[in-house]
């Protein structure tokens, strides 16, 4: 186990390693609240425990065992978030800040014994991947609510959103995982996004739309024989 630091950087390197890599110093240090000065101290401590690569001027990458360690504090997370929400009935809006907190705490053992309770689960409430115990994890690009043509309809995968308040309306609007959607029309220049939801038409932000990822279309299934 490593201590709520180290834990608290391997996340936050992996997370934005989805988006860049290497990682800038001075992008951990927003997402962590901290002064580049103080990354870039602890970032020179991970690499002496060859946690990550750092080359100076150029960015951050994690190491092999980085990435590993990283990944079961995100399956730690990730589990944690489903089961607050399924066994203990908390909102989709308030489980990140909970899950932060016992993250830390969790033995692997407990939360193994979670996963198997949940069924096993390949996603959280908001349809992040959860990694699998040996570190396996989804990471393709999907599309999102925003890219598709007028007309299509997908079901949920995935909500990219953070912040509780966007979340909190989000849910009002039924645009969860699973739920159906359908591309109703697109303003120009970034403008709002009509869509129907389970079968309700409602309109939401641009930036909204492509924070929410669809699943991709079904692969056609493969013909049959001719019959002789």
């Amino acid at each position: 186990m490593f201590s709520q630091v180290v834990e608290d950087y391997l996340k936050a390197v992996w997370m934005l390693q989805q988006l860049e890599s290497p990682v800038a110093t001075s992008r951990i240090a927003e997402r962590l609240g901290l002064t580049s000065a103080a990354v870039t101290a602890m970032v020179k401590r991970l690499a002496e425990q060859g946690l990550v690569r750092h080359e100076p001027y150029y960015g951050v990458r994690l190491t092999a065992s980085g990435e590993l360690a990283a990944l079961r504090i995100i399956r730690r997370h990730r589990v944690l978030e489903l089961f607050l929400v399924e066994k203990l009935g908390y909102e989709w809006d308030r489980v990140h800040e909970e899950a932060d907190r016992l993250e830390h705490a969790a033995s692997d053992e407990l939360i193994e014994r979670l996963a198997r309770l949940l069924g096993g689960p390949d996603r959280d409430p908001h349809g992040n991947a959860i990694p699998s115990a040996t570190g396996e994890v989804d990471t393709a690009h999907y599309p999102s609510l925003g890219d598709l043509a007028t007309g299509e309809c997908r079901r949920i995968l995935e909500v990219e959103v953070d912040e509780p308040e966007q979340l909190r309306y989000l849910g009002s609007l039924n645009l969860r995982p699973g739920a159906e959607v359908e591309l109703l029309d697109k303003s120009p220049f970034d403008g709002p996004v009509s869509v129907a939801v389970n079968g309700a038409r409602t309109v939401i932000s641009h930036s909204l739309a492509q924070r929410i990822r669809v699943r991709p279309t079904p692969a056609p299934e493969p013909e049959g024989d001719a019959p002789v």
